[in-house]
């Protein structure tokens, strides 16, 4: 078995035909097509079903594209973690993050690390929090910073901080008041996120406790859904952050605070069988930095 197979393979189910990947890696379609042929004979093993409708991995295929994914990412780290024992971080670090927490972060984020780690590059992916647990248990993520409904198990974590839950609804001049409990958020139309979802999580759970049920109009899978069915008219959402001015989209509605609070927990994690490098160090330091600087600019309530 050799790197090329594993390359090659990864192609292939990241693309999902030989065809899409022999165009990727610029390998000719009969050369990659016997090069997996070898692959499964040298394994004993079937890792591709084929049919008309494309290429997807086969159970065990599934599990051997994990691993694959793991061994050469750690290959392509392999250079860059023996030049920065010696010398400052350098290499690419993969990070995952909310997207009601991006809206805010990313970009004093790159530009502290453009200033203070040159050597190394972010590649950022946005998503929820089961995207970014899968992508860290898989090893195609470094880091993730998540909120957090209950604690994370299976991986390394640090708390950063308790994020609470706030109502966003349009601002139509009328009078609002600055707060609602969980007996009239029942009475609003509400966007809510699409299960599994820890917001959503936090939430079934508070108002199952408090014997009453809400008002679901909709069902999304992200935070800029949300927001725009909130422009839209269609109904109230509930996002983990005070301040939604700096969110794409939210010009022009009214934050209200949720009495009694409902809080997650904004959490860093990282895999718990592989140790970061040192360039993923140095960015996770960064991230604490940069978030205690958004406090005291208030970008992030409490």
């Amino acid at each position: 078995m050799q790197l090329r197979h594993l390359r090659y393979f990864v192609s292939i189910v990241d693309a999902g035909s030989f065809t899409r990947a022999a165009a990727a890696i610029r390998v000719a379609q009969p050369a990659l097509s016997q090069q997996i042929a070898e692959l499964e004979a040298g394994l004993g093993v079937t890792l591709l079903h084929r049919s008309v409708r494309g290429i997807s991995p086969t159970q065990v295929g599934r599990v051997f594209y994990q691993e694959a994914v793991f061994v050469l990412r750690r290959m392509d780290q392999l250079r860059d973690i023996v030049r920065s024992t010696e010398g400052e971080p350098e290499g690419s670090v993969g990070l995952g993050m909310p997207s009601a927490l991006a809206a805010s972060l990313v970009s004093p984020l790159v530009r502290a690390c453009r200033a203070a780690l040159p050597k190394v590059t972010l590649r950022l992916v946005i998503g929820d929090f089961s995207r970014i647990r899968s992508l860290i248990e898989s090893h195609a993520l470094d880091i993730g910073t998540v909120f957090e409904d209950t604690l994370t198990l299976g991986v390394v974590r640090k708390a950063l901080f308790r994020q609470r839950l706030y109502l966003i609804r349009p601002d139509n001049g009328e009078d609002v008041a600055p707060s609602v409990s969980l007996e009239e958020l029942t009475t609003l139309p509400l966007v809510l996120p699409a299960r599994p979802h820890t917001t959503r999580n936090a939430l079934d759970r508070t108002f199952a406790a408090a014997g009453v049920a809400p008002n679901c109009v909709a069902e999304v899978d992200t935070c800029d859904y949300a927001i725009a069915l909130v422009k839209a008219g269609i109904g109230c959402a509930i996002v983990p952050k005070g301040n939604v001015s700096v969110l794409p989209g939210c010009e022009g509605m009214k934050t209200v605070v949720i009495d009694p609070p409902i809080y997650l927990t904004a959490c860093l994690i990282s895999s718990g069988d592989m140790p970061l490098t040192s360039a993923a160090e140095a960015v996770s330091i960064l991230i604490a930095t940069q978030l205690e600087r958004l406090f005291q600019k208030r970008f992030l309530l409490k």
